[in-house]
């Protein structure tokens, strides 16, 4: 009784919202087989994928009959070319194809593809396509099927069965007479008049009477004889074909929130030895069932050895109780809908067995190691006074010049292992990155991803790589990381030691996370239970076609309850958001929020670039860089000094001010400030040039530095990293950029995006640092951070003290800038000047007036003065020179306020400052004079 009123409800405020489509889908279909046949008359098939979607949104399967954007090529046997096999259902009229290089390195013809399927029901298509030759020259005009024949792309095979099939059945909730109908589109028009016969609507209760029908052009309009329940599946039947009628999108209505959000804090397992809670939310089901396994090995165990139904509970979630200790005994859901059984496993799993698919309940005490109750974040500090190290767990070990044992190489636990060393007794990992200095190790995704098998961590002839931005489950860590991947315990308390052992050794621990999108949208495991409701419908802005609704309530909160969980549980101090501009502000600002409450010293930063998403809701504003004001609490990657300081990274590599681009001094000097354009704060930039994307610092430099000789690269190398450690932000760096990490392919060229390139290319080599230039490189990197460390005039966060005590020197050469910080910045007593010479000759600067020490040259970087110089100083080529002050005065020719003509925001707080003073003096004495006169005449 309680749904039905719902419904109603729901139903009028259907009336007068605008709402959403859904994604067309088949309750039974046959399939049709597209082989794309690809020629490269270079034979150069190495890298090449092709990419496959459905524009309508439905899904694209591989030939094993798994959902697959990305289909790999085989060989076709006797010919010179490739295919690539893509299976849709009947009702698909067509699909596009782009064949890519890499991920999105290089595309074969520039626009979109399509093959026409229009009028074919099932069976076998054979399309052919030479590289550099498109099949549809005008991205505007698909080719139809006979043209396609005609002009050879495509060869129908002796099982293709044609007719005119239904593209798409979409509900409404009223027609223009106020009645509710459907609205069938077909293949071509019927070539016979319709009745109230030629179809039929139907759910799993029976038939849905049809009262009328009008034809529009391809559009066949059904009139109901009642209203649809919005929480319910539909079908339309024609000539023996079944299709799924698209319903509106109400997960994103008021009404279904107001009805549906849980607010309740134990969603997945509440677990005592006596016995366990589960409660999953699943607001549309018609029966849910726990399934328990002995075992998290499908392949080991089947069939469940016990089903337990639940029970229908308060605001959409199903519960039930299993009694004695059900610790290590693993599980899935079965959700009954109008459409089918789906087994699924727990969005809220805390552990799972061998690849993530059915969930184990655990008692988390137990997995706590000896002293993880007094375990803390050891970093004290601001934004500001981080230095972030970007690491992925497999790199940092898997060399052999790693020194880590056997057992240990590419885990969590082999990150932690102390006194390795290469064989020249070089500190390696642990040792090494708490030597180098850094407060942050940034972790590449280490949630349960997807493209590992952890089944065949023993097999060297699978590749264990992947960076891991394909996530499978949030809340239960990677278990190819593990030394145990098939029990779930391991994994949990493994990752505990590892966050334990870095926290002793001085570092906090950054999280690398991906909420913006999955893996697979219609096999994510929330999506399952919930029909499609975690992920946005036709939406695409990531790139991987299942951009996350967080601005539906339940998203939201899932999100919210995942990022407390690993601060609570895992004691994680920071997390790094992939793509966050995906996401919503308020879902970013509720996160801050909840964690800060408890947890102050938690840090979060993200990729804010602007992307195209499709929200379900209106007045949602994505966490963006543009839109960094709206999350103050949220920091942002600079690509703006990344792009103005080594160059740009997309749509090929470019010069940048280090490699010999001509500088733009505005840019610099905002970036220096910490300040660009779209930012507000110095705590909101990250300031990098180089992580996991594309090529490393030093292969950029490679690529883009022409003639110049390896010294030149190091000094452009140190130059950079000079520019954004002394920057006023919060610096970052991917590991390895300290002793000039490098990935080549083997053919003369480098890996950009090296996120599935395995171990060869991937691991950290350690050993380079036993050569005397690297470690030359890597000691000028932690004198650069003990130098910052020293220094808080460097660690400013507030951007009104940042403009009003540093300033740009003026009379520069051309790609010299210079910069100075006046005291009194953040509580500094003396001033500091940062001179950056990206000229392959030497620059004469004449420094401010006093006594200079200089503590950051071209060769060397620390705390140790090197040299005392006054008047002029030689900065010699590709290098920076960072001096502080011995005595304090400013020369009053070399005022660094004197020169606004760089500064983006116009006149500085500090000149506004000098005018204020100059003027009050002046009016003081004209009030003076006018006092002495009015005193003189009363006399």
């Amino acid at each position: 009784m309680k749904k039905r009123v719902f419904v109603v409800l729901l139903a009028l405020i259907m009336v007068l919202t605008p709402l959403c489509g859904g994604i067309q889908a088949l309750a039974q279909s046959s399939w049709i087989t597209v082989r794309l046949h690809y020629a490269r008359p270079d034979g150069q098939y190495e890298g090449w994928q092709l990419w496959s979607w459905d524009p309508n949104g439905a899904d694209v399967y591989d030939a094993s009959g798994a959902v697959n954007t990305g289909i790999p090529f085989y060989y076709e046997e006797g010919t010179d070319e490739v295919v690539f096999t893509v299976k849709v259902k009947t009702g698909t009229t067509k699909i596009g194809y782009i064949f890519r290089y890499g991920e999105w390195e290089a595309k074969d013809v520039e626009h979109d593809q399509f093959v026409n399927l229009t009028g074919i029901l099932s069976g076998t298509v054979d399309f052919y396509v030479t590289s550099g030759v498109p099949t549809q020259p005008d991205a505007n005009v698909t080719p139809s099927v006979e043209e396609l024949v005609a002009s050879g792309h495509m060869v129908l095979g002796d099982d293709v069965v044609e007719g005119v099939v239904v593209t798409s059945g979409t509900y409404d909730l009223s027609n223009n007479d106020g009645d509710p109908e459907i609205r069938v589109v077909m293949s071509s028009k019927l070539d016979y008049i319709i009745d109230l016969d030629t179809f039929t609507v139907y759910n799993s209760d029976g038939e849905v009477p049809i009262v009328a029908t009008r034809v529009a052009n391809l559009s066949y309009y059904l009139v109901l004889g009642q209203e649809l329940d919005l929480t319910r599946s539909y079908f339309v039947s024609f000539e023996g074909q079944e299709y799924e009628v698209t319903m509106p999108d109400f997960y994103s209505s008021a009404g279904f929130e107001s009805a549906y959000a849980y607010t309740g804090d134990d969603l997945g397992q509440t677990y005592t030895k006596e016995a366990t809670t589960l409660r999953v939310w699943s607001p549309l089901a018609q029966a849910v069932q726990v399934n328990l396994y002995h075992s998290g090995d499908p392949a080991q165990e089947q069939a469940p050895y016990q089903v337990v139904p639940m029970t229908q509970d308060v605001q959409g979630t199903w519960t039930a109780t299993l009694e004695g200790d059900m610790d290590g005994v693993y599980y899935t859901y079965s959700v009954t809908t109008d459409t089918d059984v789906k087994e699924a496993c727990d969005p809220y799993a805390r552990a799972t067995g061998v690849n993530g698919d059915r969930a184990m309940i655990i008692d988390l005490d137990a997995t706590d190691p000896a002293g993880w109750d007094t375990d803390t974040n050891p970093f004290e500090g601001g934004y500001t006074d981080a230095v972030l190290y970007e690491l992925h767990v497999r790199d940092a070990s898997m060399d052999d010049s790693s020194g880590v044992s056997d057992e240990l190489k590419g885990t969590y636990l082999g990150l932690i292992q102390s006194g390795t060393k290469t064989s020249a007794g070089t500190a390696t990992v642990l040792d090494h990155m708490v030597d180098l200095g850094v407060t942050h190790v940034h972790l590449l995704p280490v949630y349960d991803f997807a493209t590992v098998d952890e089944s065949k961590m023993d097999d060297d002839t699978v590749n264990h790589f992947n960076w891991g931005y394909d996530p499978k489950n949030y809340n239960v860590p990677e278990g190819s990381y593990s030394t145990d991947p098939y029990n779930g315990e391991v994994r949990v308390r493994e990752f505990k030691q590892m966050v334990q052992g870095l926290h002793e050794a001085g570092l906090a621990v950054v999280m690398d996370v991906v909420y913006n999108h999955v893996y697979s949208s219609s096999n994510f495991c929330f999506n399952k239970i919930v029909d499609g409701y975690f992920s946005r419908p036709n939406s695409n802005g990531s790139g991987c076609g299942n951009d996350t609704a967080s601005e539906r309530a339940m998203v939201r909160k899932y999100i919210i309850d995942s990022i407390n969980y690993w601060v609570e549980e895992y004691h994680i101090d920071g997390f790094r958001f992939d793509l966050v501009g995906l996401l919503d502000t308020q879902t970013v600002n509720d996160i801050v929020e909840s964690v800060h409450a408890e947890h102050p010293d938690v840090i979060f930063y993200g990729e804010g670039w602007t992307m195209s998403t499709s929200w379900t809701k209106e007045d949602i504003i994505g966490a963006t860089q543009v839109n960094s004001k709206k999350t103050p609490g949220f920091a942002y990657f600079s690509d703006t000094i990344r792009n103005a300081v080594k160059g740009g990274t997309y749509g090929g590599v470019s010069k940048g001010f280090i490699s010999g681009a001509s500088s733009n001094t505005a840019e610099l000097y905002a970036c220096y400030k910490g300040l660009p354009s779209w930012c507000s704060s110095p705590a909101q930039s990250v300031n990098y040039i180089s992580c996991h994307d594309n090529n490393t610092l030093f292969d950029h430099i490679s690529m883009v530095a022409g003639d110049t000789t390896q010294e030149q690269k190091i000094a452009m190398n140190k130059l950079g990293a000079a520019f954004y450690m002394t920057s006023q932000g919060i610096p970052f760096f991917q590991a390895g950029e300290e002793f000039l990490r490098s990935k080549p392919n083997g053919d003369g060229t480098y890996n950009e995006n090296s996120y599935n390139a395995g171990d060869q290319i991937n691991s950290l080599k350690w050993s380079d640092l036993d050569d005397p230039a690297y470690q030359d490189v890597y000691q000028y990197y932690k004198g650069l951070i003990a130098f910052r460390k020293a220094h808080p005039a460097l660690r400013m966060s507030n951007a009104a003290q940042v403009n009003s005590t540093v300033f740009q020197l003026t009379g520069m050469a051309a790609n010299v800038v210079g910069y100075q910080i006046m005291p009194g910045a953040n509580g500094e007593e003396e001033s500091i000047v940062s001179i950056f010479n990206a000229n392959r000759a030497s620059a004469t600067v004449t420094l401010p007036e006093g006594n200079w020490a200089v503590y950051i040259n071209g060769e060397t970087a620390g705390t140790q003065v090197l040299q005392v110089v006054t008047g002029q100083v030689t900065v010699e080529a590709l290098s920076p020179l960072v001096l502080v002050s011995t005595d304090a005065p400013v020369s009053d020719t070399q005022a660094p306020g004197d020169d606004t003509t760089n500064d983006p925001g116009g006149d500085t707080a500090q000149d506004s400052l000098n005018w204020a003073l100059i003027v009050g003096i002046v009016l003081g004495a004209i009030v003076l004079i006018a006092l002495a006169v009015f005193a003189f005449k009363k006399k």
